[in-house]
């Protein structure tokens, strides 16, 4: 009934290959959020501010990104923009595609944010004679990111697991990696369980880093 003999050998022997793709996987995780929380930020405080063609262009890329799959967004800079002579290796395919899905949720999440900062600490910060430029960097800017840090560290948690994505456009990352070397062996259930275990590890790591560095920044 069952009959399935495990053999772990050829998964422990490509370990340091397997580790490797998951440092690969924080990489572009890691990239993906550094360009999402810049372009959130401007998306989020164009959609507050502005009005006219910037603020159109502004929530057509949030509800792109929020309202269409992510593997629909991996494609499209993977396949479609082949269409117009645009090719991209796999890895910014995937950096494109994640910083993309990003951008289009954290916007949001920065969005909420200032809203929740009353409009009375701005006035007092230009009272005090502060330019827009101090009132907001120095001022508002630091309460936003107080406010949204726990949506940030989940959308970074979101886009290390979105990365898996990666190996369905030839990005070898943790997932595409274990695809490799499962298909050689055909030892699919020793290497998926393995690399379960390291997303949870890098996803454990990622929850604990972020907790100390709460600590550090929002200790009053």
């Amino acid at each position: 009934m069952f009959d399935y003999n495990f053999h772990w050998r050829p998964v422990l022997k490509s370990l340091p290959d397997l580790l490797e793709a998951g440092l690969l996987t924080l990489e572009v995780a890691t990239l993906s959020m550094v360009i999402g929380i810049a372009v959130g930020l401007a998306l989020a405080l164009i959609r507050l501010k502005l009005k006219g063609p910037l603020y159109w262009l502004a929530t057509t890329w949030v509800e792109l990104a929020r309202n269409t799959p992510a593997l629909f967004q991996l494609f499209f800079f993977g396949f479609g923009l082949g269409a117009f002579g645009i090719h991209l290796t796999p890895f910014f395919i995937v950096l494109a595609g994640l910083s993309f899905n990003c951008a289009g949720y954290l916007a949001e999440n920065f969005r909420g944010g200032f809203q929740a900062v009353p409009e009375t600490q701005l006035r007092a910060a230009r009272s005090l004679g502060m330019t827009s430029w101090q009132a907001y960097t120095r001022i508002v800017i630091p309460q936003v990111f107080r406010i949204v840090y726990h949506p940030v560290t989940n959308q970074m948690v979101w886009a290390v697991l979105m990365s898996s994505l990666g190996m369905l456009v030839g990005f070898r990352e943790l997932s595409g990696e274990t695809q490799f070397f499962a298909s050689r062996t055909f030892r699919i259930f020793e290497y998926f369980a393995v690399t379960a275990v390291i997303y949870y590890v890098i996803v454990k790591f990622i929850l604990a880093a972020s907790r100390l560095l709460a600590m550090r920044l929002f200790r009053y």
